[in-house]
């Protein structure tokens, strides 16, 4: 069987299988970009499909400390609607 790997969520704090978590990744040209494969080159970060996790990633601005970048409304609203959207 093989293993899963884990990854931490960002709002939560708590470790889960990384294909249940969302990645935002930061490539080389410092371009913010929702990862729905899991496998685009950059630093990437992760997030629970789950809003309150997101609106925790929002006030505390974990993502743009975390991937050391401003985080548009955008990329936030896109967020939202990959989340809602399930």
């Amino acid at each position: 069987m093989k293993k899963i790997p884990q990854r931490t969520c960002m709002g939560c704090n708590e470790k889960k299988d990384k294909n249940e978590l969302i990645r935002i990744v930061k490539n080389k040209e410092n371009e913010l970009n929702i990862d729905k494969t899991g496998k685009m080159n950059g630093r990437g970060a992760y997030i629970c499909d789950d809003i309150n996790c997101l609106e925790k990633v929002i006030k505390s601005k974990r993502l743009e400390r975390v991937l050391d970048i401003k985080v548009s409304n955008e990329i936030y609203e896109s967020l939202r609607g990959v989340i809602l959207g399930k």
